[in-house]
């Protein structure tokens, strides 16, 4: 599943990928800004960061035990994702494209329509 992940957010229009901090984690960015990182654990799963609204944060917080407050971020703007197979794929896209939708809005217009025009 997580190349499946890596795979969808380098598809994204701009996406990189970036280890700003090291080896760990992996960052995957739109115009120099963060939308997902990809932390490894050992073991069976591994954590997923994702920029969230802040009311959409704290439901998703109380829908899924999975989904917790930002590891090493903004608490009320990022949520961590444990991604161990009990959530859909499909539902780890959305909150994808969330992340990605929240960072891209707030780009400066000229980089959104460049970005809008890439392949």
């Amino acid at each position: 599943m997580k190349n499946n992940i890596i795979d969808y957010c380098l598809k994204k229009k701009g996406a990189t990928k970036d280890y700003p901090f090291g080896l760990a984690p992996l960052v995957i960015k739109i115009a120099g800004k963060m939308f997902a990182l990809i932390f490894e654990d050992k073991g069976d799963y591994f954590h997923l960061n994702l920029k969230c609204d802040p009311v959409i944060a704290e439901n998703l917080r109380e829908q899924h035990e999975t989904v917790r407050p930002g590891y090493h971020m903004n608490k009320k703007n990022w949520n961590t994702i444990t991604i161990d197979g009990s959530l859909p794929e499909s539902d780890i896209f959305e909150m994808i494209d969330h992340s990605y939708e929240l960072v891209l809005k707030n780009l400066p217009k000229r980089l959104r329509e460049s970005i809008s025009e890439m392949n």
